[in-house]
């Protein structure tokens, strides 16, 4: 028989919908498709041609404590060593600001942006975020081998590591920051680029048909997050060491 006192298991969980409304995530407001990364406030712009290419640079205003670790000298300058033929449509460089919940939940040094909408155009974007020098980078002790070799990476941009009962804890800084964005975040998005290019845009014929373009995108997109990540580190780190034998890096 049916009991009204007895308590529904579901009450207080998610089956319920407990929860749901308050979920610690980045919001999206109403209204607008852009994801967080291209919704960019109170920025300057600033153009420059590098190897007959035009790039455009988006730099979005920092708040207190926080400091883009490049300046566009900077990336423009590491920008003339990497391949022509490597650039394709790629035209935004975005030094961005994360707000605060996008720090905690999504923290990166940058991403590629197949697609970034600014000013009603789109083209591919490579974003590298803000430093904010309140903030520390902890790594666990608890590494798989990928991890290991990036712990190893960061140590070799100059951060240093305190060692605590679970983590290895160092405190942000810039020069060691521009060391990891310069030299090695902005090679790889580059690198995760070239890899689109390779399966998708290169292959392709100008008489082909919009589908076969379409199926390798599809092919691409299917691809794993491991086999990505393993071409774009291999293609930052070949790119980096040619340019430290021609003592093209490290620059003032």
């Amino acid at each position: 028989m049916f009991n009204p006192t007895r308590r529904n298991r579901n009450i207080g969980t998610e089956n319920q919908g407990f929860g749901q409304d308050n979920k610690f995530k980045i919001s999206t407001p109403y209204g607008t498709l852009k994801s967080f990364y291209e919704r960019i406030e109170k920025y300057q712009t600033e153009i420059r041609i590098i190897n007959e290419h035009e790039f455009l640079f988006i730099i979005e205003e920092t708040r207190d404590n926080c400091f883009h670790s490049c300046s566009v000298n900077d990336l423009a300058k590491m920008i003339q060593y990497i391949p022509t033929e490597d650039y394709g449509e790629l035209k935004f460089i975005v030094l961005r600001q994360p707000k605060r919940k996008e720090e905690i939940i999504s923290p990166v040094w940058g991403r590629l942006v197949y697609s970034f909408e600014f000013e009603n155009e789109y083209f591919p974007a490579i974003i590298l975020d803000s430093i904010d020098l309140n903030k520390k980078l902890v790594w666990s002790k608890k590494q798989t081998i990928e991890d290991q070799k990036e712990f190893a990476r960061l140590k070799e941009d100059g951060h240093f590591f305190i060692e605590n009962k679970r983590d290895f804890v160092s405190e942000l800084h810039l020069e060691p920051s521009r060391n990891t964005q310069l030299y090695r975040t902005l090679l790889h998005e580059f690198g995760h680029y070239v890899h689109y290019l390779e399966v998708v845009e290169r292959p392709g014929k100008d008489d082909e048909n919009y589908n076969a373009k379409e199926n390798r995108d599809d092919y691409y997109m299917s691809l794993s997050k491991v086999e990505k990540e393993k071409f774009a580190y291999h293609y930052a780190e070949h790119l980096k060491q040619k340019l430290k034998h021609d003592k093209i890096i490290p620059f003032n």
